[in-house]
């Protein structure tokens, strides 16, 4: 299944979060998700479902529904139509987890660098640094997700450690981003802090205050309902406090969503 993508869905978008805000991108979203975050309002892609949607017209909202998997020269044609001249400034591959799909994305980045020309962003929960490896030299930009355990219920800071270094040590540009809420716990934010510190106190961190979901945004029954956002007070004092080891901290939400663009 190396050739066959496992896909939610391909359009074209403004980004709302991390370094790229308010660029426009063509997102190539792909199915499945090994962690469940409790933030996370695309509960729709952890699976693999029968069918994808493309759109289209870039930016339309147009959407043909295809049936999954996907053959790699279809999605590379797909992709050929959405980037007009002069439109798009990169392509965001993201999910789920994209990086469960690397055996495909080694040989589709390249393929889809060479016929586009533009550079390739990765979103990634940053917790598979086996997997980064096999795609590390196709990328020009990856965002990591680093999760903290009073958010998001999941745990993992020895591989986003490996797997910031992965990308530093490459010369990969790489930005971290954490998700708070009002239950987020200092020591969690700390921790974060030594781990990119130990890689470089430069690497861009952003802090982004949850977006609480509504009943009619998730699959999964009550998941993700309930998260508050935190309080301008509560935010300033992260800030402060990651700043002691760190020298870029934005505090940015999700943009996005203030416009409607789900």
């Amino acid at each position: 299944m190396e050739g066959k993508a496992k896909l939610i869905e391909v359009f074209s978008a403004i980004q709302g979060e991390g370094l790229n805000i308010g660029t426009r991108q063509i997102f190539i979203r792909f199915a499945m998700c090994d962690l469940r975050c409790s933030f996370c309002d695309s509960a729709h892609t952890w699976h693999i479902m029968p069918t994808c949607r493309i759109e289209a017209t870039p930016g339309h909202r147009d959407f043909t529904v295809y049936e999954n998997p996907v053959e790699m020269l279809q999605l590379l044609e797909w992709v050929e139509r959405q980037n007009l001249p002069g439109l798009h400034d990169s392509i965001s591959v993201t999910g789920g987890e994209p990086l469960l799909h690397a055996p495909f994305l080694r040989e589709f980045l390249p393929l889809v660098k060479q016929r586009t020309g533009l550079p390739i962003y990765l979103e990634t929960g940053g917790h598979r640094p086996g997997q980064l490896q096999m795609i590390l030299p196709h990328l020009d930009l990856v965002g990591m997700d680093v999760k903290l355990p009073s958010v998001s219920g999941e745990s993992h800071y020895p591989a986003h450690g490996e797997f910031l270094r992965l990308c530093w040590d490459a010369g990969v540009e790489v930005f971290v981003k954490l998700i708070v809420s009002d239950t987020t716990n200092s020591v969690d934010l700390e921790m974060a802090a030594d781990l990119v510190a130990a890689c470089s106190p430069e690497i861009l961190v952003f802090l982004q205050p949850v977006t609480p979901l509504k009943v009619s945004e998730t699959l999964e029954g009550k998941h993700g309902i309930g998260l508050v956002a935190p309080t301008p007070e509560q935010v300033l004092q992260w800030q402060a406090l990651m700043k002691r080891q760190l020298k870029r901290v934005r505090v940015v939400p999700q943009t996005h969503k203030f416009m409607n663009q789900l």
